[in-house]
């Protein structure tokens, strides 16, 4: 939201207050509060009049410091609140007694908070002896705008060159250098500048995250009010706020994760092909099983089938109850399914229909969201009188789990949980929440509720969503998708936007709908996105009216399917390392040129290409034609699928037939490939191969791949001195091979730790 005319003026009716003078500075053992008036301090009147703007300083782990703006404090804190995790260990305060200088600050870790306490007000966030933002003489603002609505602003600095990523699955450009960004969830598909998962958060490539910890509507100006900060502003009498010193954007998002909570680990069998039935596509259990026997007859290997919204009565979303005219047996369906290898996925979401047997149940207990006057909220939107379920209340939350442990006593394993944005803010809540902290937070405590079922009633590891909304912490239950975009070039490139927004967002997996959601895409378009769709860390084909099952379009999208899967169940060594990565460290799978190589102004801005890990590069194709201009960093890279060398860093444009595309192996990589290719979850370790890109001499690196269900794995050490190249693991009992990339090949039988060969 913008508040000013220009530099120097205020928009009609807007007063701006700001702290001109502190009066006070008070250092506890682990805060500091700097108390500061709003105008000179010349004489003692003229405290009188004056209002006082309260900034307090703490820490709540090292490299973190956290930031309270203040003007009224007699306010209700009604909720809700982001969990933010507390763990520091490492904080030093000092007054200005003993800088011996006119400068308070607060250390916590590498990361320092200085305030002037003399002159102008300025705060500087320091690091490893450099400025890394600053809050300047007009950068906080108390403000009270025409209509008589209070606010609280802050403006942090930004650097000549610095970059701004994040602030959610955003779909336009990909730096936010120049956009106006509103954190507030709408069901707005892919298209427009509205998003589903809004995150108060975002990354600088200057080496800092700023994470505004309020989870009601954030206003974000970034370089638009004034081009040389980053302004965020939250109606209301307080702002809180925190600085996350990276310095790398990876150790940015270890520490925002750390803040806010790690993504959780999805089970193996979630890499592999999901396949819908569509939304508004008419379908029975002859249908998907003509699906499902059509993936095999073609040899097309198959993980998950999803059921999507009709697999229920039309009107009657959600009462969890099969549609009896169309399947009369879903028991019996589910076991014959599952029979087949398959995990069960069926839609779900928060919304009660009025002709559901559950809106009588859940009005009767009080389950319901409601009106001020005591009655159920209600609207026609997407199902005919509709109220919400409340989270806020835990009876009501332990109620729709209940509904929903039925159906994975029946055999269902995962859940697609849709929507979660259109929540009102003229309602009440169980619990007093405030409405306009809930409409964005309303998501978290849904995905929460069906993550935390699945768990308890599947096993840790084991729980997986598929799940569209979300805010900060939502990262926690995985996994996301897009949502609703279009069957078309542009759009498959706004959806991998999205994604790489979402990676500088602190979520570890990400997903979308293969060939578009909306319309059927032609052949052209169903190709290229499967690619790209089979090397994203989660892969579905879906569609709104229209089949996704690949022989709809052609034979060749049926070899472009076969080719495309297999190759990713042979990655699964890797995938799920990278898994366990995002679960522990919280650096995602599908990461940004610019998280993966931040030394390399060349990957600043670059939205058309990501790192699917830290060894492979993939860049889709967004056009028929196959032409495609990739970014290659510096070294000698090697195309995976043809053996190929390309020298970096420079763009170079290449062509691709629709059963290739840019995935370039990093020099120096040792990627291991598994030894099948029908399914995702197996042995990684048995049968496995290490293939070696260009490894210099000198090499030395350990290579872990995981066990199944994460337990038990190997770990190769790979040096290389000279011409001799020497793998060795003392923890691999099976066969396994080295294969030095257009070069020799070794094979170890199974006891054997260690393989030599020259290269």
């Amino acid at each position: 939201m913008k508040f000013t005319d220009g530099y120097w003026q205020v928009l009609p009716g807007v007063s701006i207050l700001r702290p001109q003078a502190v009066d006070e500075v008070v250092a506890e053992a682990d805060a500091l509060t700097i108390y500061a008036a709003t105008g000179p301090l010349a004489t003692r009147g003229d405290t009188l009049n004056r209002p006082l703007i309260t900034v307090e300083l703490d820490s709540p782990m090292d490299d973190v410091v956290g930031v309270r703006i203040s003007h009224f404090r007699g306010g209700i804190d009604r909720g809700p609140h982001f969990d933010v995790t507390t763990s520091v260990s490492d904080v030093e305060v000092a007054g200005p007694e003993l800088t011996g200088e006119p400068v308070a600050t607060l250390r916590s870790g590498a990361l320092t908070a200085r305030v002037a306490t003399e002159g102008e007000w300025t705060v500087d966030f320091v690091a490893d002896g450099r400025t890394l933002t600053s809050s300047t003489p007009r950068s906080v603002g108390v403000i009270t705008d025409a209509q008589g609505r209070s606010f609280v602003r802050e403006q942090l600095t930004m650097g000549v060159g610095e970059h701004v990523y994040g602030l959610g699955e955003r779909f336009g450009a990909f730096v936010k250098n120049g956009q106006t960004v509103d954190i507030w969830n709408a069901d707005g598909g892919t298209a427009s500048d509205q998003a589903y998962k809004n995150v108060p958060f975002y990354l600088s490539d200057a080496g800092y995250g700023i994470f505004v910890d309020q989870p009601e509507e954030v206003s974000f100006e970034v370089g638009t009010e004034v081009v040389s900060r980053t302004q965020f502003s939250v109606e209301g009498q307080s702002l809180r706020y925190f600085v996350i010193y990276g310095p790398t954007p990876k150790d940015i998002l270890r520490k925002f994760t750390a803040l806010t909570g790690r993504p959780a680990r999805v089970p193996e069998w979630s890499y592999g092909l999901w396949l819908s039935t569509s939304f508004t596509t008419s379908y029975d259990e002859a249908t998907v099983t003509s699906f499902i026997d059509g993936m095999a007859e073609r040899d097309l290997p198959l993980s998950v089938f999803h059921f999507d919204c009709f697999w229920m009565r039309q009107f009657h979303w959600c009462d969890f109850v099969w549609d009896p005219a169309t399947f009369p047996d879903p028991e019996g369906m589910l076991a014959r399914l599952k029979a087949k290898g398959l995990k069960i996925c069926v839609w779900i979401n928060p919304y009660i229909a009025q002709r559901s047997e559950l809106f009588a149940e859940g009005m009767e207990r009080g389950y319901l969201v409601k009106n001020p006057d005591g009655s159920v909220w209600q609207w026609n939107m997407w199902q005919a009188g509709m109220a919400l379920v409340d989270f806020t209340n835990p009876e009501a939350t332990a109620w729709y789990q209940g509904k929903l442990r039925a159906l994975l006593d029946m055999g269902v394993d995962a859940f697609k949980t849709d929507f979660g944005e259109r929540i009102p803010t003229d309602v009440v809540w169980h619990d007093g929440s405030d409405p306009a902290g809930m409409h964005n937070y309303y998501t978290h405590l849904y995905n929460k509720a069906v993550f935390e079922l699945l768990e308890e009633e599947k096993g840790e590891g084991e729980a997986v969503l598929f799940a569209r909304s979300a805010t900060a912490g939502g990262q926690q239950f995985p996994v996301h998708w897009g949502g609703d975009c279009e069957s078309t070039f542009v759009s498959m490139a706004e959806s991998l936007r999205g994604g790489l927004s979402l990676a500088m967002s602190g979520f570890g997996y990400w997903s979308h709908d293969i060939g578009g959601f909306e319309g059927t895409p032609d052949p052209a378009v169903f190709k290229r996105w499967l690619a790209f769709g089979l090397l994203s860390s989660h892969s579905r084909l879906h569609g709104s009216d229209s089949y996704r099952v690949p022989w709809a379009f052609d034979d060749e999208a049926v070899d472009v399917t076969r080719r495309f899967t297999r190759l990713k169940l042979s990655l699964m060594p890797y995938l799920a390392r990278l898994g366990a990565e995002a679960h522990e460290e919280g650096v995602p799978v599908m990461r940004p040129m610019a998280l993966e190589f931040p030394e390399d102004r060349g990957t600043a801005t670059v939205d058309t290409q990501y790192m699917l890990g830290d060894a492979l590069l993939v860049a889709p194709v967004f056009n028929a034609e196959g032409d495609v201009d990739v970014y290659v960093p510096e070294g000698t890279w090697t195309h995976l699928l043809t053996g190929e060398k390309v020298t970096g860093p420079r763009w170079v444009r290449e062509s691709h037939g629709f059963d290739s595309l840019p995935l370039l192996v990093r020099p120096g990589t040792v990627l291991p490939v598994g030894a099948r290719h029908d399914r995702p979850d197996y042995d990684y370790v048995d049968g496995v191969t290490l293939h070696l890109f260009e490894l210099a001499d000198g090499h030395r690196s350990t290579t872990w791949v995981p066990g199944q269900g994460g337990v038990g794995g190997a770990r190769f050490t790979v040096t290389r001195e000279g011409d001799r190249v020497r793998v060795e693991s003392p923890d691999v009992t099976g066969a396994w091979s080295v294969q030095v990339a257009g070069g020799p090949s070794a094979r170890a039988e199974a006891g054997q730790t260690v393989v030599e060969l020259d290269v």
